[in-house]
Order: C-alpha cells, then sequence, then structure tokens
C-alpha cells in the first residue's frame, strides 16, 4: 500500500477546533502523520460497494422483521416493538452510519466486517480532521472520497421532506420550524463535541437546536423536554442496545413516544438491526456468496480460519482470530461476553511494511459520502490511529 508523510496538525490546533481527543494514554497522536493513497477508481469502488451494502440490509431487514428474528440476532425483548414502529414508518429516517471493510486498495476485493448503523464513531475525523490535515500540508482538499459534511446536511434536510428531493426543504421548513434537541453522555468529551458537530450542521442549514446531556433530558408520555421546552427531534449519542439493558423504563418511555408520535429520534430504533453483528448471518443466508460479504454463523465454521466476536461489542473487544486448525491466533477480553457470539470467515487486512493492518471506514448518510482508515494491530481497538487519505492517479 501506499503512505505519504505528512506534517502533522499540532495539538493546540486540534484542541482550538474542540478535536480534545487527539493524544492517546500512552501520549502517542490519536492522528497518524502519514497518509494513504488510493486511487479514483478504488474511491469508486468504496461508494459503489457501500450503497449496494446498505439496499442489501434494507432487504434484509424487512426478511427479519417478517420472520421475527429478532431473538436470533440478540435484539433486547424490551426494543422490539420500538423497532417495529420505527421500521413501518418513513418519518424515521437514517441520519448516518459506517461501514467498516477490509480491502478496497491494492487490488483486494472489498468485503464487509461489520456495520456501525446506530452510533459509528469517527466521524469529526472524517468530516474535519482529515480535510484539515490536507489543507495544512498544501494539497487540494477536494482530493479526497469525503463529502460527508455537505452529506449530513443534505439528510438533515431529508428529515423534514422525508424525500430524496433536498430541494423541498426551504418551503417544508419555512412552514414547521421544528426544533431538534442533541444528547451525549457527559463524561466523554469525544461524545459530547462528535454530539455539537452534528448539532452546529443542523444548525447551519436553519434549524432551532439545543443540547443537554442525556442525564437532565426529561422523558415522558408527552414527549421529550429540556426543562419545560417541547422537542419534536431528539438525536442522541447513545447506544440503543444500552439503553435497552441498562435503562429498561426509559426503554419503554422512548417506545410510547414513538408510537404516540410524540418525538422522532435519531438515528431510528430499527437500526439496532444492522448494528447487530448477528445481522450478517441474516445477510449470508439471503445473499450466500456474495462479493462484498463473508461467510458469517452462529456456529463454529468448520476448516476455516476465522473471527469470534459478540453481537454487540465495541474496540475489538471480547474478540478471538482463530485458526483453521481451530487453535487461538490472537484474542481480547471485554465486557461484552453476555452477548451472543457470531463466526465470521477471516479476512487480512491491508498492511504496511511495518505490519500494521487498515481497515476502512466509510460513512453512509443517503449514500456513500466519507473515507477513512484506522490502523492497529489484528484486532483492532482503543489505541488505533486514525489516517487520513488522498486521491491521485
Amino acid at each position: 500500500m501506499r503512505l505519504e508523510k505528512l506534517n502533522p496538525l499540532t495539538p493546540e490546533y486540534l484542541d482550538s477546533i474542540g478535536f480534545t481527543w487527539h493524544t492517546d494514554k500512552d501520549e502517542t497522536s490519536y492522528i497518524a502523520d502519514e497518509i494513504v493513497v488510493i486511487s479514483e477508481q478504488e474511491a469508486n469502488n468504496y461508494y459503489e460497494a457501500v450503497n449496494e451494502l446498505y439496499d442489501m440490509f434494507c432487504e434484509a431487514g424487512d426478511y427479519v422483521i417478517q420472520n421475527d428474528l429478532f431473538h436470533e440476532i440478540n435484539i433486547p425483548f424490551n426494543l422490539v416493538e420500538v423497532i417495529k414502529e420505527s421500521w413501518d414508518s418513513d418519518v424515521h429516517w437514517h441520519l448516518y452510519s459506517r461501514f467498516d471493510l477490509a480491502g478496497g486498495i491494492d487490488g483486494k476485493p472489498i468485503k464487509l466486517i461489520e456495520f456501525n448503523a446506530d452510533t459509528p464513531t469517527s466521524l469529526f475525523e472524517t468530516a474535519i480532521i482529515q480535510w484539515a490535515l490536507l489543507k495544512a500540508n498544501g494539497m487540494e482538499d477536494a482530493s479526497q472520497f469525503n463529502n460527508l459534511y455537505e452529506a449530513l446536511k443534505d439528510n438533515f434536510k431529508r428529515i423534514i421532506t422525508l424525500d430524496s428531493d433536498i430541494e423541498k426543504f426551504d418551503e417544508y421548513y419555512s412552514k414547521l420550524g421544528w426544533k431538534i434537541l442533541f444528547s451525549s453522555i457527559s463524561s466523554s468529551s469525544e461524545d459530547i463535541n462528535t454530539t455539537k458537530l452534528l448539532q452546529n450542521i443542523a444548525s447551519e442549514i436553519g434549524f432551532n437546536t439545543d443540547f443537554e446531556y442525556i442525564e437532565n433530558v426529561n422523558f415522558s408520555d408527552e414527549g421529550i423536554f429540556k426543562d419545560d421546552e417541547l422537542f419534536e427531534f431528539w438525536f442522541k449519542l447513545i447506544p440503543w442496545e444500552d439503553i435497552a439493558i441498562q435503562e429498561s423504563e426509559l426503554a419503554l418511555i422512548l417506545t410510547e413516544i414513538i408510537k404516540e408520535k410524540k418525538a422522532i429520534i435519531f438515528n431510528p430504533a430499527y437500526t439496532l438491526m444492522f448494528q447487530s453483528k448477528g445481522f450478517m448471518k441474516i445477510l449470508w443466508d439471503l445473499f450466500p456468496n456474495h462479493p462484498l460479504l463473508l461467510e458469517t454463523s452462529f456456529e463454529p465454521l468448520e476448516n476455516k480460519k476465522q473471527v469470534e466476536k459478540r453481537c454487540f461489542g465495541r474496540e475489538g473487544a471480547n474478540t478471538k482470530i482463530i485458526n483453521a486448525d481451530g487453535s487461538i491466533d490472537v484474542e481480547t477480553q471485554g465486557v461484552y461476553e453476555g452477548h451472543k457470539a457470531i463466526y465470521q470467515e477471516y479476512v487480512e487486512l491491508p498492511t504496511d511494511e511495518n505490519g500494521n493492518s487498515y481497515q476502512a471506514g466509510v460513512f453512509f448518510a443517503y449514500e456513500g459520502c466519507g473515507l477513512g482508515f484506522r490502523r492497529g494491530e489484528k484486532i483492532l481497538n482503543n489505541m488505533s490511529k486514525f489516517v487520513s487519505h488522498v486521491i491521485q492517479n
């Protein structure tokens, strides 16, 4: 793979724009000072792949709901009703998500690893930081597969128009003037500033917006409130499965809020289906041997190198790479052991001359709209680095 060295962005500059999680615990920079060089054709291949994958996910979502496969893919029982409610109504628009992919560079085929459909991370890095890195090094900022910021603006408009035609937005919005409340947990600067970035994008196009930590938001059968102010839309950077498991009473209230059409929540509850890694077993059943998919099962694969991971888990926790003979290549510990296991065919990630692995992340907001890379060991974890890209032919 091709890499180019760049002058890094200074910590002072990153702090000034709200990107405060720029230094890892070992005092190394989270943002790599190298950049992945890809061709225009490789960028187009990523774009086309995620568009096709999203269509497949939607088809498989219908299949899960029609066949009541929620338990099979490890969906908490107290969210089944709200998933169905959000799926059946067009007002519950999927705002944004991120596909994690192997391959796509140096002639290696693109393969889906998983889909971060509910609360995807690295939004700030993809939309802002890699653009700033090119600008700081005198490179053409358009030389990226990266229109994530504009794609999010357009998708916020579709929340109002409920139509792919965003030209209708001005007409609709002038009549409605609805408000969006943005919320995150209060203990993570990354979550706070990522949420406020999304708030800023919505504000830019004219929405009335506000921000409040999740613990201070008020929920009732009448809707979602900050103090006494009612909000028709609520964006939460809190995973649906955490709400189900840790806040079961809130899960019931949100179900009633959606059923009674008191508010619309982003990302919608049905994205939890897509977020489940068990969903990839459904995809394999519906699209066997599809070139973008890896064989996935709820039982260990026979005579194949494979990855065991949990339906719900983050940052590479509770993951094993298992050799074809059943021996363990590498494994990680974590807090997700209680979730159902899946087994996915192993695929090598692209590597550099130092043996670092690179995983592509492609954001999706109505269509594929932003590429970035994570660099780390065979199992990427919270010490993995974010690596920008540039298109050169």
